[in-house]
């Protein structure tokens, strides 16, 4: 499991987790409290609160934590589309590039088979450099509470593909 998805294991759990596993990052990616704060965009005094267990990261910090591990970890390249659903929704997923309006639009699956799944997925997903997330309506809303780039769901009416043409639509394509 990658840094990030540590970390969010590590939020799922406790503070106290969080704390830990995000020194050990630090300590891993060679960084000091100060280093990395300046990477993240957030000041040494509130990362030194969350590492020392005084301070629990809010959402906007969290996300700066991990975009900062990401570019640390060297993470981050690409323009696509994030399919987050089961295996066997997944698996009915033939098409890994969809051409709209004249542009390929690359897609790249996530699987997930629990809410936590689906949240980890989603930042590794908006981290990896996605543009927009597909995903059942049932993690959705949640996911657009973690992520800061579009959402569209997978109604049973609709294919995955058209989800995934929504989505486009939504993004920056």
């Amino acid at each position: 499991m990658d840094k990030g998805g540590k970390l969010m294991r590590a939020a799922a759990e406790s503070d106290q987790a969080f704390s830990r596993t995000l020194r050990q990052i630090l300590s891993d990616l060679d960084m000091t409290l100060k280093e990395f704060a300046n990477a993240a965009g957030i000041s040494s005094s509130t990362l030194y609160k969350i590492i020392g267990g005084e301070r629990s990261p809010s959402l906007d910090i969290l996300r700066k934590i991990l975009r900062a591990i990401g570019k640390a970890e060297g993470v981050g390249s690409g323009d696509f589309i994030a399919v987050i659903a089961a295996r066997h929704v997944l698996a009915e997923v033939v098409e890994r590039s969809i051409e709209i309006e004249g542009k390929e639009i690359l897609t790249i699956e996530y699987p997930a088979t629990t809410l936590e799944d689906a949240i980890v997925a989603s930042v590794r997903a908006e981290r990896d450099g996605a543009k927009a997330i597909v995903c059942a309506p049932i993690v959705s809303t949640t996911i657009e509470r973690v992520v800061d780039i579009p959402i569209a769901t997978i109604l049973p009416k609709d294919s995955v593909t058209e989800a995934i043409r929504l989505a486009a639509k939504k993004s920056s394509f």
